[in-house]
């Protein structure tokens, strides 16, 4: 069979964009389809831009606290305006180097939606048509509303929060999640009265719950009002901006809704159902521990395969796929220790089984934990408080989760993630000295449980 390419990716995010460099490194003819900016989620919508209004929204903290350290700092205001201009130049520079690097790289961007015809087959939206040898399904995800509540499309999702036309002095946030919680985290110090409502007792489901509840505590300091176990039944337009009934009686009016109650595989309209690839139940492509799905010439990495959906898996997914097939070393990707982080104020990092998973797989478990005020706290008089938790096997001695909430956790979560990959006990973060005065150190200091649970207990 003749082919165009040996392989034509479709979406220009991370994943996407590794797939498509490495492959080419290997000697592959590679095409890469994107509709919209290359970057994908994480440089466009995602990652970049939000990490940059986190850190935005943080300096409401510093300005107060440079008191407490000698500083006389005066009135000062913030401008939205201008950090939406700020990050609308960096993004754009981000994406411009992502489209250079891959023409650095040999690989063709076609700037165009593109659909499966069949196996091998691309029909994209400029009229083209081209046939490969594999293709390579990283389109990612996009945010998935709730259509059963009237009104909520007046809402608006985490791709349109960054760019809102004007600031919202009033704010709901409808989710529990990552974005949910950082988003609040992020606009009650910009000064919005933010209101964050979710259907469980507390945010961050999945995370360990030591973690769940002293975030919930800091959102609460900073403003953020909770209305756990309420969620929005409709919401209409008024004079004073939406109108927004909620299912425990106590309506809102804001001027702003943000609905942040998950995302979704992106494979609609792609011609999947025609090339035979098969689907998971929630849309997902379904696909093996080498990224292959049921049609061996069609793989998928990324978020569109609802693994683990984080930046770096997706990046790594990429370069395991490109490997293995053009670089002829069979790579797969190991999910256990991959470590993540909350960009919420302050911050949570994370890495390995939270208490309940570890006591569910291990008989008996070493819980050890740290809490103190950060040093910068001593002098300008905010109550934040640093919690550290280090849960050990105690049959072997193994350090299978840490879990860190304070200022650059997820710096410290990256570093411990290292020793974690490495088989590393209890003993060996004992054996470590310490750096002093640092926050970190309290991770190779901690020697004495401050409980043993077994799972009878």
């Amino acid at each position: 069979m003749n082919f165009d390419y040996d392989l034509i990716v479709i979406g220009a995010g991370s994943g996407g964009v590794r797939a498509a460099r490495v492959a080419a490194s290997h000697g592959a003819k590679v095409a890469i389809a994107e509709e919209f900016r290359v970057g994908g989620t994480c440089v466009i919508r995602g990652c970049v831009p939000k990490k940059l209004y986190v850190l935005a929204s943080r300096f409401h903290d510093e300005f107060e606290d440079a008191a407490g350290f000698g500083w006389r700092v005066g009135d000062v205001s913030f401008d939205w305006a201008s950090l939406v201009a700020a990050k609308e130049k960096e993004i754009t520079r981000l994406s411009d180097l992502y489209a250079e690097t891959l023409a650095s790289s040999g690989v063709e961007l076609v700037r165009a939606r593109a659909m499966l015809t069949d196996p091998n087959g691309v029909r994209f939206s400029n009229g083209r048509s081209a046939r490969a040898r594999y293709i390579l399904v990283a389109t990612g995800g996009a945010p998935a509303l709730a259509p059963h509540i009237p009104g909520i499309e007046f809402g608006v999702s985490s791709n349109e929060i960054f760019d809102l036309p004007k600031f919202p002095q009033r704010l709901l946030i409808v989710g529990a999640g990552y974005i949910a919680v950082e988003f609040a985290s992020v606009f009650a110090r910009l000064g919005a009265k933010t209101h964050l409502a979710y259907r469980a007792d507390l945010p961050l489901r999945g995370f360990d719950d030591d973690l769940r509840t002293r975030l919930c505590d800091a959102l609460k300091s900073a403003g953020v009002e909770h209305r756990a176990g309420a969620l929005p039944t409709r919401v209409t337009k008024c004079v004073g901006g939406l109108e927004v009934e909620m299912s425990d009686g106590a309506p809102l009016t804001v001027d702003c809704l943000l609905v942040a109650t998950g995302r979704r595989p992106m494979t609609q309209n792609l011609g999947l159902e025609a090339a035979g690839v098969a689907l998971r139940e929630n849309g997902a492509v379904a696909v093996d521990a080498h990224s292959r799905t049921n049609i061996n010439s069609i793989y998928a990495v990324g978020d569109v395969t609802d693994r683990l959906n984080l930046t770096p898996v997706a990046i790594r997914e990429g370069q395991a796929f490109a490997d293995s097939v053009f670089g002829e070393t069979p790579t797969t990707v190991d999910y256990e220790h991959t470590p993540s982080a909350v960009f919420t104020t302050p911050e949570i990092g994370t890495v390995g089984l939270t208490e309940a998973e570890a006591l569910a797989r291990h008989g008996a478990l070493d819980i050890y934990e740290a809490q103190f005020r950060p040093m910068r706290a001593t002098l300008s008089g905010r109550g934040e408080r640093v919690y550290m938790k280090l849960i050990v096997d105690a049959a072997s001695g193994r350090v299978r989760g840490a879990h860190i909430f304070g200022p650059e956790a997820g710096e410290m979560a990256q570093l411990v993630a290292i020793a974690l990959c490495m088989g590393a006990t209890k003993s060996d973060f004992d054996a470590t000295m310490a750096l002093h005065p640092t926050m970190a150190e309290e991770l190779v200091t901690m020697r004495v449980p401050s409980r043993r649970l077994t799972a009878q207990s």
